[in-house]
């Protein structure tokens, strides 16, 4: 590390050049490329998947993605004849759009038609179809779409949209929540240090960084399956470490520059010391991540690439570019007091009193008091994700004063609230018994309980393929429509086909996500084990300890059952979530825990490593438990804390995104990552280790011998554990570093 830093310290300008350059050309050749990211999150082999391929297979015609126009009367019915004019007209104006491949409306022969229009006569639906999935339909199409249909609405006309592909248009800029977070991030920075320049170096690395990764991303989407939602929360995880990486690493060299070190000496140091506390770190992030590998779901393979090579390409910043930028601004690192202290009064020492060393000399005192306090905190947040409970969020989820969540109500008021996620039972049809026994389908569905009404069967062209649209009693995200589909697949449709070779499968929104959510609940034990499993056996061969990564997979553990359940409260009970903007109650996504386990036990084993690293160092220097415990926490605490507000910033201004998902990320991480630092690394942690003692330390001989060495402190900055311990040193200590 010292290397690679005196070379970029030497070149910095070259060093500059090569970051700048890198962001443009990926930049550029993103732009050329264009996006191609997915919103398809079925798993292939399950019922709703099977259900998907066979109509994908059998119906070429079935076009691309849907908008819903849903037009209300209040004074009248839809059937007036100056509404139906309107309406008429109106329909006629969208179908001539471009990019619209079908409109298929309430005013016209049929009980197809007839079905579009509530019992009351006051509400009525139209459905039109674009030639793309929502992810390619241009902007501007769905903004035309848009106009031309609120065009229409009148005195005593109500019209609104909602669908798939009115959606995405909907959603504000993800741009505003950036800024915003960034903004927040430099002005705790500049607080932090009294230094403009100073404060703006995390920033402009961590910017530098995350935008080359996010280019990256979208050029990833072309060779492997990247979720719409990956380059946001690459984002959201990126500016949160990237500013979190830099701000350590200078934080150590104003250090260096106050005990009177030169500028390529002080940035020197922090990145041979601290620097290496962030590559460590950073692997740690990226392993939690890339274990959602092991899950072996598409999807979630190309978000653990997207976020770990943002992880990557921050850490890389942060050694790299940040030592030039370093030596570009030389002493203004420093504010303008600092600069002239070691002039006047000589270099200023390491160990300074201040609120942080009074706060550890606090849990020294009373680490078993402090301890339970924080254990049962931990606990009481914990509760609400025993119920936790994994679904779809729909648009009925959508802010109240969105145009989606309007046409959802207003549809689940006029048809029933099963009308918004209609259930599909498709078959491959293989003979004449088959078709006989699918045409006799609609009719069982009919009297089975949960069952709304049910379509005519239809069939594609060369009548191999059929399927029929169930429409339940309850809503897409309710538990009884989960409970129909497990009643539909387990009792009712064995029955139908058992004498003949036909299988039905269901499929829909809520069977998908149902299918999905059991595939994750069934993977997680195992994707969860090696987790933590990797995250241990690296702290293992950095702290040569076996205390040590054990007490950090309880808190990270911890960490996670607290933050679902400040999700659970918020997104799930509704507990202030219209207020926040973030719409009314509804379940969780099923892929957020994956997703979410990965980045908090990344992002724990941060907090940890720069913790229990300064710790280590002091047990090394003295054999002193309580003198590395405290000394350790008097040191790290500060920034620590700094670190955890300009990241719980960061996560928090996502809210402003718009996207429920990246909320519920933004909530979920401000939330763990609060506590963590708050609670858990500057209370728990250091009392337990008191408690503990000498024993924090121990390894089996055996076992340290045949580990491999891994230390985050450069070789020359670690005392042998044969130095004679300070004076006041526990006996445990004395045993356990070697003295005799």
């Amino acid at each position: 590390m010292a290397a690679l830093a005196r070379w970029c310290l030497r070149h910095r300008l070259a060093t500059l050049l090569i970051w700048l350059c890198a962001l443009g050309g990926v930049a550029a050749a993103a732009g050329v490329t264009g996006s191609a990211y997915s919103d398809d999150y079925e798993v292939p082999g399950t019922e709703s998947g099977r259900a998907g391929e066979l109509l994908e297979a059998g119906f070429e015609d079935l076009g691309g993605d849907a908008a819903t126009v849903v037009w209300h009367t209040p004074g009248s019915t839809v059937r007036d004849p100056g509404v139906e004019r309107t309406m008429t007209r109106t329909l006629h104006e969208i179908a001539a759009l471009p990019g619209v491949g079908d409109v298929s409306g309430p005013y016209g022969e049929g009980a197809r038609a007839q079905e579009r229009i509530s019992a009351d006569g006051r509400t009525a639906y139209a459905t039109v179809t674009f030639h793309d999935r929502a992810a390619d339909i241009p902007p501007g199409q769905v903004r035309a779409l848009a106009d031309t249909a609120r065009d229409a609405a009148g005195d005593g006309l109500r019209v609104e949209l909602g669908g798939t592909a009115v959606a995405p248009a909907e959603a504000p800029s993800g741009h505003l929540s950036e800024v915003a977070g960034v903004a927040v991030a430099a002005v705790v920075l500049f607080l932090a240090f009294g230094s403009l320049a100073a404060s703006l170096l995390p920033v402009a690395t961590a910017l530098v960084s995350v935008g080359t990764a996010y280019a990256a991303i979208v050029l990833l989407g072309h060779v492997m399956n990247v979720a719409d939602f990956a380059p946001m929360l690459g984002t959201l995880v990126g500016l949160g470490v990237g500013i979190d990486y830099a701000l350590f690493i200078v934080t150590r060299h104003r250090g260096g520059l106050r005990r009177g070190l030169s500028v390529d000496e002080a940035a020197r140091e922090a990145v041979a010391t601290t620097g290496r506390a962030v590559v460590f770190a950073g692997a740690t992030v990226c392993v939690a991540l890339l274990g959602m590998l092991v899950l072996r779901l598409g999807f979630l393979d190309g978000v653990a690439v997207a976020a770990s090579l943002t992880v990557v390409l921050t850490v890389a910043a942060s050694v790299t570019l940040l030592p030039a930028l370093l030596s570009f601004i030389g002493m203004r690192a420093l504010g303008r007091r600092e600069r002239v202290r070691p002039a006047v009064h000589g270099p200023r020492g390491e160990h300074t009193p201040g609120l942080a060393a009074r706060w550890s000399a606090f849990v020294e005192r009373r680490p078993r008091l402090l301890g339970l306090a924080a254990a049962a905190l931990m606990a009481v947040l914990a509760v609400p994700t025993l119920s936790l409970h994994l679904g779809t969020s729909d648009q009925g989820n959508d802010p109240a004063s969105a145009t989606t969540r309007q046409a959802y109500d207003l549809l689940a008021d006029g048809f029933g609230p099963g009308v918004n996620g209609p259930l599909t039972v498709a078959a491959h049809l293989d003979g004449a018994d088959d078709q006989l026994a699918m045409g006799g389908l609609p009719a069982v569905l009919r009297n089975t309980e949960g069952v709304a009404s049910v379509s005519p069967v239809t069939y594609n062209g060369s009548g191999d393929t059929a399927f029929v649209t169930v429409v339940p009693t309850s809503s897409p995200q309710s538990r009884e429509t989960s409970e129909l589909v497990d009643r539909l697949r387990e009792d009712v449709l064995p029955q139908v086909g058992d004498t003949t070779s036909l299988r039905l499968h269901v499929g829909g929104v809520t069977a998908g996500y149902d299918d999905f959510a059991e595939v994750i609940v069934g993977k997680l034990p195992l994707f969860v084990a090696v987790v933590v499993g990797l995250g241990c056996l690296l702290l293992l061969l950095a702290f040569r300890s076996l205390a040590v990564p054990l007490k950090a997979a309880v808190m990270n553990v911890a960490a996670v059952a607290a933050s679902f359940g400040v999700v659970v409260a918020v997104f799930q009970w509704g507990w202030g979530s219209e207020p926040l903007g973030l719409g009314s109650a509804g379940p969780v996504e099923p892929f957020l825990p994956v997703i979410m386990v990965s980045v908090l036990f990344g992002l724990s084993m941060d907090y940890q490593v720069f913790l229990v690293g300064r710790m280590y160092e002091e047990w090394l220097r003295t054999g002193d438990n309580r003198r590395s415990v405290r000394v350790g926490l008097a040191e790290t605490g500060r920034v620590i804390n700094s670190a955890a507000v300009i990241m719980i910033s960061v996560f928090l201004a996502f809210v402003l995104s718009g996207d429920r998902v990246i909320a519920m990320f933004g909530i979920g991480l401000a939330a763990a990552v609060a506590l963590d630092a708050f609670v858990l690394r500057t209370l728990l942690v250091p009392a337990l280790m008191h408690l503990l003692g000498g024993a924090n330390w121990w390894l089996p001989a055996r076992l340290d011998r045949l580990l491999p060495r891994l230390s985050i402190e450069p070789p020359d900055s670690a005392v042998g554990r044969a130095k004679i311990p300070v004076e006041g040193a526990d006996e445990p200590g004395r045993q356990a570093a070697g003295v005799r």
